[in-house]
C-alpha cells in the first residue's frame, strides 16, 4: 500500500490493473485502518479516473457473491448517494412503484453514509431481513416483483471498508461503485449520480455493456430527478437537458423533498407516500423517477403512458402491496 499511496500523493493515476489489485487486497483485510482511510481520502480530493473506477468495479464483481436472476428482466434503481441533500428515500420508493407496475426490480443498496436514511436503513426499519440466499431472493422477486440486495452481504470489500466509511461520514469512491456492481447484473439500470463528471464516467463505462440504462444528475447537486432544477439524462443513445417545466411539472423547493432528521422521520414520510398520502411535491418526484425507469426498460414508452402507469401503481396501492409481499416472503 505504501507504494500505491506514494504514487497517488504524487498526483498520479492508477492503472486499471493496479486499481483492481488494491481493491482485491482491501477486501482481504490486507491493509490497516489508517492505510484504508488514507487511500479513500485521496478520492475526496481529486476525481476518480475511468481506469481506476473500471478496475475497482472489476475487483468487486469478481469477488461478489453472485445471484442468478436471469429468468427475470430486472432493473436496478440506485443512486450513488453522497449528495449530502438528505432527501427522503426517493429511489427506494421509486423501486416499489416500478415493481407495482409489474416490472421486476433487483434493488441494490446500503446504509446511508452522508444521509440519515439509506435504502438499507429504511427496509430494515420496515422489518425486512437482509439475505444473500439465492432461492429466497428469487422467490421474493417472483412474488413481490422486487428483491433487495444489501451490498455488504455481497461485497466483502465494501464490508471491510464499511467502518472507515462510516467514520469519515463523507462520500467515497464506494458511493460511485455501488450502482455499478449489482451482483445480479440486471439487464436495465436507472442510476442517479452526485456530479456531472461522475455522470460522464458512468456513461463511458456503461456504453461498454449490453444493458439499457439511464443516468440522471440534477444540476443543483441531487443524485436523482429532484424537480428542484433541470437535470441531465444520459442514455446509450443521447444526452439531454430536461427541466421540470418541459414535463409539465412545477419546480420544487429543496424543503419539499427533505427526508427528516432520523430514520423514524424518514419512515413516516415513506409510509405516507406509499399509502397514497404524500404531498403533491413528494408524489411528483417519485412518479417522475419511476417514469424514467419505465422508459429505460421500454424505450418505446411515452412519458404520458409511463406517468399513468406509475400513478396507478402508487395510488392504486400496488406499490404498497409489493412492500408487504417483500417483507412477508
Amino acid at each position: 500500500m505504501k507504494n500505491i499511496l506514494n504514487k497517488l500523493f504524487e498526483q498520479q493515476r492508477l492503472t486499471k490493473l493496479e486499481a483492481r489489485d488494491v481493491l482485491t487486497k482491501l477486501a482481504a483485510n490486507s491493509y490497516n485502518a489508517s492505510q484504508m482511510a488514507s487511500f479513500l481520502t485521496v478520492y475526496l480530493m481529486r476525481p476518480i479516473s475511468v481506469n481506476e473506477l473500471a478496475g475497482f468495479r472489476e475487483a468487486l464483481l469478481d469477488l461478489a457473491v453472485k445471484i442468478d436472476l436471469s429468468d427475470f428482466n430486472t432493473i436496478d434503481l440506485c443512486g450513488t448517494g453522497g449528495d449530502g441533500k438528505n432527501t427522503f428515500n426517493i429511489s427506494t420508493l421509486t423501486s416499489f412503484i416500478v415493481a407495482g407496475t409489474g416490472n421486476k426490480v433487483a434493488k441494490h443498496g446500503n446504509y446511508g453514509v452522508s444521509s440519515v436514511s439509506g435504502s438499507s436503513n429504511m427496509l430494515e426499519f420496515m422489518g425486512y431481513k437482509f439475505t444473500n440466499d439465492e432461492a429466497t431472493l428469487q422467490k421474493q422477486i417472483d412474488k413481490a416483483n422486487i428483491c433487495f440486495l444489501h451490498a455488504p452481504l455481497f461485497h466483502p470489500a465494501m464490508k471491510a471498508a464499511g467502518p472507515i466509511r462510516k467514520e469519515l461520514g463523507m462520500k467515497t469512491f464506494f458511493n460511485m461503485l455501488g450502482p455499478l456492481v449489482n451482483p445480479s447484473e440486471p439487464q436495465n439500470q436507472m442510476v442517479g449520480v452526485f456530479n456531472l463528471e461522475v455522470a460522464r464516467v458512468y456513461n463511458y463505462l456503461l456504453q461498454e455493456t449490453s444493458k439499457n440504462y439511464g443516468i440522471v444528475y440534477s444540476l443543483d447537486g441531487y443524485d436523482e430527478i429532484s424537480l428542484t432544477s433541470a437535470f441531465k439524462l444520459f442514455t446509450k443513445e443521447s444526452e439531454q437537458l430536461i427541466t421540470p417545466e418541459d414535463l409539465g411539472l412545477e419546480r420544487l423547493l429543496q424543503s419539499d423533498i427533505f427526508g427528516g432528521e432520523t430514520v423514524q422521520e424518514s419512515a413516516i414520510i415513506f409510509i405516507a407516500i406509499l399509502n397514497g398520502e404524500g404531498t403533491e411535491e413528494q408524489n411528483n418526484v417519485v412518479l417522475t423517477n419511476a417514469v424514467y425507469a419505465l422508459m429505460t426498460i421500454d424505450k418505446n414508452k411515452s412519458f404520458e403512458t409511463a406517468f399513468e402507469e406509475a400513478k396507478d401503481s402508487l395510488f392504486g396501492l400496488k406499490a404498497k402491496k409489493c412492500l408487504q409481499k417483500l417483507i412477508s416472503n
